[in-house]
This record gives structure tokens, C-alpha cells and sequence, in this order.
């Protein structure tokens, strides 16, 4: 099973794996993102994809969204069965339902093609923030299992997060969240009942420094709610949402 290794954990580089069918872009990118330092492989269509996915590690996927045989969509869903390895799409349609679909299968983002070099590499370093930002585990909790104690977690009803291991539980069993999705729902738990406006957090949570698509917020809390439950966390028409204590 592949799965995310902590990017910066070591003095490796990071490993990439790149799905894309067009052969000129596929070469680009390629080559753009190793100028700065990205180990990459990559994959001409969506089953070679996803065997180079099973067959190595790699800390972050960027998939097109069009792709022959297993499209990325579908390509995404097989991933997220097994892993939770950030996820980037590639769109060449910004405001089509391919997009919408991406984030549903599991994706943390998005680019629109045709994206120049420094935007993709910023958005790849926003996800290899979100899935590093967890602190070292506290001692004494290797081999535990169950809810850690109240000493190192919020509790709100069966909910309880360990902040200092990055780890959540529901009712007492362990719920698998992607790194974009443990961030939101810290940024939700640290303003419990406040209401968070789309672009703040957008802001905090992507780290976008310009007006982004509110759609990767609504998509992620969406998610939150098919794992955590619908009434954890309020709409809040014209606003945003809000997190119930």
C-alpha cells in the first residue's frame, strides 16, 4: 500500500508522481518541478498511474483530471482507499463538474491549465505543509490505543482530537482524515461556535494569498461531515460555517 512519507522528515527529496496524458505538458512539468528540486515519476494514463502508485511511495500526486482508461476521478477514489497522500488536480475546465467530482473523490486542490510554473509549485508546497503540520508525538503514547487521554485533547461530545498526535476519534474509534481535511477541522476547533468566513479559511487553511474557489471549502467540509457526522458543523448562509461545541 503507498502511502504519504513525511515530506522534510529526512534529507531525501520529495517524490512526486505526476499523471498526465498530454505528452508536451507531461514533459514540462516534469522537468519545471525537478529545477526545484522534486524527485519525479511519471504516468501517461490512469492505470500506469495507479500501479506506480502501488508499487512505490510518494509524498504527493498530481492528476490530471482527463485521462485515458482510468480517468483522474477515478484514479483519486482508488488512491484515497488506501491512502491518504495529498491529492492535486489538474483541470483544463475551472468551472466544469470535473472539478466539483475531483474534490468529492478526495483531492485537497486544484490547478486550471494551463498554470504557470511558480503557482503550481506554491500550491504543492501548501499541501506538503498541511501534511507535515502535525508536532512530534508526545512520549509515553507509542502502541496505545483508544482516545488518548484529556490532558492532550479537545473534547466536544464523542468527538475528541489529540492535538498533539494529530489524531481523531469518534465515539472512541480512530477516523481517517486527509491532511487538508485534520487542518480544517483543527481551524474549526480552535473557534468553536465562531463562525469562519470561506475566505478565511481559505486563507488559513489553503494558504491562498489571493480570492480562491470556495469550492474546496465547501467540498472539504462536506467530507468532514460524511465522517464526523452533519450536525458537527453549521452552514451559516452568507457567510460560511460554523463549528458546533
Amino acid at each position: 500500500m503507498s502511502s504519504s512519507a513525511p515530506a522534510g522528515a529526512s534529507s531525501r527529496p520529495v517524490r512526486v508522481l505526476l499523471v498526465e496524458d498530454d505528452d508536451l505538458m507531461r514533459r514540462a512539468f516534469t522537468v519545471a518541478l525537478e529545477r526545484y528540486g522534486y524527485e519525479m515519476k511519471a504516468a501517461a494514463d490512469g492505470l500506469s498511474g495507479l500501479e506506480l502508485f502501488r508499487d512505490e511511495s510518494f509524498d504527493l500526486l498530481i492528476l490530471d483530471v482527463m485521462l485515458p482508461g482510468l480517468d483522474g476521478i477515478g484514479l483519486c477514489r482508488r488512491v484515497r482507499e488506501t491512502s491518504l497522500v495529498p491529492v492535486l488536480m489538474m483541470s483544463a475546465r475551472g468551472d466544469g463538474l470535473d472539478v466539483v467530482a475531483g474534490l468529492e473523490a478526495g483531492a485537497d486542490d486544484y490547478v486550471v491549465k494551463p498554470v504557470d510554473t511558480y503557482v503550481l509549485v506554491a500550491r504543492i508546497r501548501s499541501l506538503l505543509r498541511r501534511a507535515t503540520y502535525a508536532p512530534a508525538q508526545g512520549p509515553g503514547r507509542a502502541g496505545d490505543e483508544g482516545p488518548p487521554s484529556e490532558a492532550e485533547v479537545l473534547v466536544f461530545g464523542d468527538l475528541s482530537i489529540d492535538t498533539g498526535g494529530m489524531e481523531v476519534f469518534l465515539s472512541g474509534s480512530p477516523v481517517a482524515l486527509t491532511p487538508t481535511e485534520l487542518k480544517l477541522l483543527l481551524e474549526f476547533a480552535a473557534h468553536p461556535g465562531v463562525v469562519l468566513e470561506r475566505h478565511t479559511l481559505l486563507r488559513d487553511v489553503w494558504e491562498y494569498g489571493w480570492d480562491g474557489d470556495s469550492r474546496v471549502v465547501d467540498l472539504c467540509v462536506q467530507r468532514l461531515r460524511r465522517k464526523l457526522g452533519r450536525e458537527r458543523i453549521e452552514t451559516v448562509r452568507g457567510f460560511g460555517y460554523k463549528f458546533r461545541r
